[in-house]
């Protein structure tokens, strides 16, 4: 079997980045921070400078958690301009290897398989990386991170743990680098794979570096943890069977729609909020052709406390008034009507494609195909003419986000 040469790359302090090569500044030594401070002291700064991340800020912070610093920049965010940067990185990877060979993990990550393409440049991969990263940065002023590996894995910790502290950003690992430089790592929650809840579960075992899962008894690892107990155990040893050419299929997939309010919400005006979302989802499970079994929705308060419930059906719906319904009734059996909402969350799991769906015995093909036909309506109009050309009468209410959200991408500024 062939020796696999895979790429993890990822765009360093990617939206700041963006923001001061704009402005003609340096990352590296500019105080920057991307964050829209008309949101308040309390919004989440969703990036900071290479400048700032050295002085030890971190990217996910609060703005009131950003000290005092001279000549200290806010960037409002610019969802539209960060994903036209990264269209042009992904355009330059597709010059150095076919699609096939690319999985785009985020807007700024990815991972290239470099195997076949070593040979027909007579590069070395270390070689091969410095030309793409050498690209990146003459055709969009950039900075990359790079790890090599012999599978994703590898070649993701190798970023993660070493390319990112280099000087030149980039870091080669074989599977004889696991032991020195993996094993020691700690806590476990800075290995890829492994979150603040994983990292509790496996410190309540007596496990608190990656040397110690890597030793462990897999069988052990698996009746504890289920699955991943196996995954990890085969991460810390290095081994990682996933292949960049075959997509991955999530076994439990859903959709979701969330919004964190931008004031005070009195519970009675939440309903609103509610119904929109639920329109936005029903859009999106019919771009999707998918209809759910299950349903939930989350709320957040003042506070920062909350509920999160959810229902289950026997059959499939993307029904508007079967989904209200439902997650109205849950709303309000569970709000607190003596608290403020900031955040309202609805999703839709146990998704169902389109080809199978039946009809229950309580509804009929007459009332389905004219929702349906609604909604084909509604979009093909949206198409034409844009979200603004067609919308429901609630949406002038001040109460109302509809207006706020179509001009957004991921809950910023477009």
């Amino acid at each position: 079997m062939t020796q696999k040469t895979i790429l993890a790359i990822d765009l360093k302090s990617f939206y700041a980045s963006c923001e001061c090569i704009d402005r003609n500044l340096d990352p590296f030594t500019t105080p920057l921070i991307v964050a829209d401070k008309s949101r308040g002291k309390g919004t989440i700064v969703l990036a900071v400078s290479p400048y700032l991340k050295n002085l030890g800020i971190p990217s996910r912070c609060r703005v009131y958690d950003v000290p005092n610093i001279p000549n200290l920049i806010f960037a409002q965010p610019r969802m539209e301009r960060y994903i036209q940067l990264s269209v042009k990185v992904l355009s330059i990877y597709l010059d150095y290897v076919d699609i096939t060979d690319m999985h785009v993990y985020s807007v700024d990550e990815a991972f290239l398989d470099v195997t076949n393409y070593l040979k027909g440049r007579n590069m070395t991969p270390t070689q091969f990386a410095r030309a793409i990263i050498k690209d990146i940065k003459n055709k969009t002023g950039l900075t990359v991170t790079c790890g090599i590996g012999e599978n994703l894995f590898t070649a993701k910790v190798a970023m993660d743990i070493e390319a990112k502290h280099k000087k030149d950003f980039l870091a080669h690992w074989t599977y004889d680098d696991i032991k020195s430089k993996l094993w020691n790592l700690t806590p476990l929650s800075k290995m890829w794979g492994i979150g603040s809840h994983l990292e509790r579960r496996l410190n309540a075992l007596g496990m608190y570096t990656v040397g110690d899962i890597a030793c462990a008894d897999p069988y052990f690892l698996k009746r504890k943890l289920g699955v991943i107990g196996e995954e990890i155990y085969s991460h810390a040893n290095g081994i990682d069977k996933a292949d960049i050419k075959k997509p991955y299929t999530p076994s439990s997939s859903c959709l979701g729609i969330g919004q964190v309010l931008l004031r005070d919400y009195l519970p009675l005006e939440g309903e609103l909020i509610i119904r929109e979302e639920i329109e936005e989802l029903i859009l999106r499970m019919r771009k999707k052709n998918f209809f759910a079994c299950g349903f939930s929705i989350g709320v957040q308060y003042k506070d920062n406390t909350g509920f999160n419930k959810q229902v289950k059906l026997d059959n499939p719906t993307r029904s508007s008034k079967v989904i209200s319904d439902l997650l109205l009734d849950i709303y309000f059996k569970n709000v607190n009507r003596d608290n403020y909402l900031r955040g309202v969350f609805i999703q839709a799991f146990k998704l169902t494609p389109s080809s199978s769906y039946q009809t229950d015995l309580f509804s009929t093909l007459e009332e389905f195909d004219k929702e349906e036909d609604f909604y084909k309506v509604e979009e093909d109009i949206h198409s034409l003419y844009g979200k603004k050309s067609l919308f429901k009468a609630t949406a002038l209410l001040d109460n109302s986000t509809y207006f706020k959200r179509i001009n957004q991408i991921g809950g910023h500024n477009k």
